[in-house]
C-alpha cells in the first residue's frame, strides 16, 4: 500500500487509536476524515489540526450512518481507505445485572453492526478508487477472551471473522483488507484497567510499517506472544486471559 496521497475515513477518530492514526496519516500527506459522537471534542481537535475533516454522529443510529454516507458521496467520493475503529467496551457479569438489554444492544451495534453496515455502504466508492483498503480494528481478545467483557470479546471475534471473509470476497479486486489486532493499549477506554499498556503511537508505528508491506494482519504488542501461546496451548492462553491483564 502507498501511505501518502489517500483519502482516509477513520471512525472513532476523536481519541485513542483513531486519533493517533489520524495524526499519522495527516503527517503522511493524506486527506483525513474522522468521525465521533462528541461534536465539541471534534471541533477542539480541528482547531489543533485545521486540515482534518470532521463528522459528528453516532453510527449506531441509522440516521447518522446515512448522513455520513451522503456526506462522503457528495463531498469526499474519492475515499479509498476506510478504517473501522470506533468501539465501546462494557465490563459486567451477567449474574450481577438484571437488565442488560440496552448495553448489549449498543455494544453489538457500535462494535459490529455499524462497521459492517458502513463497509457495505461505502464499498462502491472504495472499489472505484486506486490504492484502496478497508482496515478493521479487532482485539487480541478474539484469541482468548476475558470473562468481564463477554459481549465485547464476542464482537471482536466477529470482526476478525468478517475481516477474513471480506478479504476472501475482495481477493479478485484491487481493494485490500487489513486487520489491526491490538494488545492492551493506553486509551480512554482502558483507563484504570490493566498493566503494561503500549501507547497508541507504538501501535500506529507497527501498523503503518505493516500497511506499507501489505501485511494484512497486524498483531500489535503482546498479541504476537498470545497468538503463539494459543497455537501450542489454547488452554494456557485461556487461563492467562480469563481475568484480563
Amino acid at each position: 500500500m502507498t501511505e501518502t496521497g489517500n483519502t482516509v475515513l477513520i471512525t472513532g477518530g476523536s481519541s485513542g487509536i483513531g486519533l493517533s492514526l489520524a495524526k499519522r496519516f495527516l503527517q503522511l500527506k493524506n486527506k483525513v476524515i474522522i468521525t465521533g459522537r462528541d461534536k465539541v471534542k471534534l471541533e477542539q481537535i480541528k482547531n489543533e489540526f485545521p486540515e482534518l475533516i470532521i463528522f459528528a454522529g453516532d453510527l449506531t443510529d441509522s440516521t447518522s450512518l446515512d448522513e455520513l454516507v451522503l456526506f462522503i458521496e457528495r463531498q469526499h467520493s474519492d475515499v479509498n481507505i476506510l478504517i473501522n475503529n470506533a468501539a465501546v467496551q462494557y465490563n459486567y457479569h451477567f449474574t450481577d445485572k438484571t437488565n442488560l438489554t440496552d448495553k448489549i444492544e449498543y455494544e453489538i451495534s457500535a462494535n459490529l453492526t455499524a462497521p459492517i453496515q458502513l463497509t457495505s455502504l461505502l464499498l462502491p466508492f472504495i472499489l472505484k478508487n486506486k490504492n484502496s483498503a478497508v482496515v478493521n480494528v479487532s482485539s487480541g481478545l478474539f484469541i482468548a477472551p476475558k470473562k468481564s467483557a463477554s459481549v465485547y470479546c464476542a464482537t471482536k471475534s466477529a470482526i476478525h471473522s468478517f475481516s477474513k471473509t471480506l478479504r476472501y470476497q475482495l481477493e479478485d479486486t484491487d481493494t485490500k483488507v487489513f486487520e489491526i489486532i491490538p494488545a492492551l493499549i493506553d486509551t480512554p477506554m482502558t483507563e484504570g484497567r490493566g498493566k503494561s499498556k503500549i501507547t497508541t503511537e507504538q501501535l500506529t508505528d507497527e501498523f503503518i510499517h505493516n500497511f506499507k508491506a501489505d501485511q494484512y494482519e497486524s498483531y500489535i504488542g503482546k498479541t504476537k506472544l498470545l497468538r503463539l501461546i494459543h497455537r501450542f496451548s489454547p488452554k494456557l492462553a485461556d487461563r492467562i486471559m480469563k481475568n484480563g491483564l
